[in-house]
């Protein structure tokens, strides 16, 4: 069982930058896949990023692509999103969840969510 804790959200002009933190407060995540979804309102939950258990394989959306990057530290059993450039369109809830095995581009494949946290963009 792993519980997930995202962090680091807020309110940003266009163009500025925020990390969000993916901690496991309960478990590890060192043998999960973990990926970031978002959500805006009136909208479907979309795929952003994931990374493999190891580090070693990124896949990213190409709405942000060049602009959002996917790491993690699994010493501190926490899975970052460096998000740069941001835009007014990238304003969700961004959702980080787990999952065993492989990563997958749908949300429908992961075991574990975080709460969520809220990312918003001014224009």
């Amino acid at each position: 069982q792993v519980q997930l804790v995202e962090s680091g959200g807020g309110l940003v002009q266009a163009g500025g930058s925020l990390r969000l933190s993916c901690a496991a407060s309960r478990g590890t995540l060192s043998y999960f896949g973990v990926g970031w979804f978002r959500q805006a309102p009136g909208k479907e939950r979309e795929f952003v990023t994931a990374i493999t258990w190891s580090g070693g394989g990124t896949y990213y959306a190409d709405s942000v692509k060049g602009r959002f990057t996917i790491s993690r530290d699994n010493a501190k059993n926490t899975v970052y999103l460096q998000m740069n450039s941001l835009k007014p369109e990238d304003t969700a809830v961004y959702y980080c969840a787990a999952k065993s095995f492989v990563v997958s581009r749908d949300a429908a494949g992961y075991d574990y969510w975080g709460q969520g946290t809220q990312v918003t963009v001014s224009s």
